[in-house]
C-alpha cells in the first residue's frame, strides 16, 4: 500500500491526520540521522491514518481581511482514500453559499511523482478550467489556502529533516512535539520549505509554517479541536494566517461522516457537473 501523508482539504486541507494509539514511541526507536528520523516520524503519522476509506464534511470558511473584516462561505468536501501505487487521495470541494461562489467546484487528483491534476468549475464563466502546475501556488478563491494546500500531502512529495523536539503549540504546550522540516520535491511548489509540528504521543499534526521561495515565513496553519471518529482523529478548525498580508482563513468542520460509500466515479469531471 502506498503510504499517505496528511489529507489537505482541507482536509488536510485537507487533510491530513493520524489516529491515537496508547503511549509514545521511544526516542530510541528512531534513526539517529536527522533526515531518516524526519521521514520516519512523518511516515508514522501517515500510517496511523490509513484505512479511513472516505469522508464527507460540511464546513464553513471564514475570510478575515487585514482590517479584521470577515465574510463567510459554506462548503462541502469529499475525500476518497486511494491505495494505488503512485497515486494519492482524491477530493471534491463544492461551495453552497454565498451567491458569488455558489456552485464553484474544485476537483483534485493527487499524484506522488508527477503534477497533481486539478480542475475548477467557475459559475461566473460557466466552464471548467484545468489548474496548471505553474498556477498551483495561487490563492484558492481569495482564501489563504493555495491550490497545492488542498491536495493530499503524500510522503514522497517531500524530503525531510528532523530539527528538534519542543513543546507543542498552544493550546497543547504540555505535550512534546517533533519539529520536522519538509522540502517540496515539486519544482512548481510555491514553498521553499515547511516546518511541521507533529505530536510525539499521538502523531497528530499541530502546526505547519510555510516559507515562500524567498525563504520568508509566509503562512502558518494551526490545527485544533481534534475529535475521534472510530479509529481516526480529525481537527475541527484549520486556521491559516498570512504573515505578509495580515489576512487569515479559517475552515471549521460542522459535520463529518466516514465510509459513506464514495467511489472513483464520484471524483471525475462528470461528477463535477452533477454538483452544479
Amino acid at each position: 500500500m502506498q503510504p499517505k501523508n496528511y489529507r489537505a482539504i482541507v482536509a488536510g486541507i485537507l487533510t491530513l491526520l493520524g489516529a491515537l494509539t496508547t503511549g509514545a514511541v521511544s526516542a530510541a526507536e528512531w534513526p539517529s540521522e536527522p533526515a531518516a528520523k524526519g521521514r520516519a516520524i512523518t511516515a508514522e503519522s501517515i500510517r496511523r491514518d490509513e484505512g479511513f476509506g472516505d469522508t464527507q464534511s460540511k464546513m464553513t470558511m471564514t475570510l478575515t481581511s487585514e482590517n479584521n473584516e470577515t465574510s463567510q462561505r459554506n462548503l462541502r468536501i469529499s475525500v476518497l482514500e486511494t491505495t494505488a501505487q503512485g497515486e494519492g487521495d482524491r477530493s471534491l470541494i463544492v461551495f453552497d453559499t454565498p451567491k458569488d461562489v455558489q456552485g464553484t467546484v474544485l476537483l483534485t487528483h493527487t499524484h506522488v511523482a508527477s503534477d497533481d491534476d486539478q480542475w475548477i468549475y467557475l459559475p461566473s464563466v460557466a466552464r471548467t478550467k484545468r489548474i496548471s502546475g505553474a498556477n498551483k501556488s495561487g490563492a484558492f478563491l481569495g482564501s489563504e489556502f493555495a491550490y497545492e494546500d488542498l491536495a493530499s500531502q503524500e510522503l514522497d512529495k517531500y524530503d525531510y529533516v528532523w530539527i528538534r523536539d519542543e513543546a507543542c503549540p498552544a493550546p497543547d504546550q504540555a505535550r512534546s512535539c517533533y519539529v520536522v522540516e519538509r522540502t517540496p520535491r515539486d519544482r512548481n511548489s510555491g514553498y521553499k520549505r515547511q516546518m511541521a509540528w507533529i505530536d510525539g504521543q499521538d502523531f497528530l499534526l499541530r502546526k505547519v509554517e510555510f516559507f515562500n521561495v524567498q525563504n520568508r515565513l509566509l503562512k502558518t496553519l494551526t490545527l485544533t479541536g481534534y475529535r475521534k471518529y472510530g479509529a481516526f482523529w480529525r481537527p475541527h478548525s484549520y486556521q491559516m494566517q498570512n504573515h505578509l498580508t495580515g489576512r487569515g482563513t479559517e475552515l471549521k468542520v460542522q459535520d463529518i461522516r466516514f465510509k459513506s460509500g464514495l467511489t472513483a466515479n464520484d471524483f471525475t469531471e462528470q461528477a463535477m457537473e452533477r454538483q452544479r
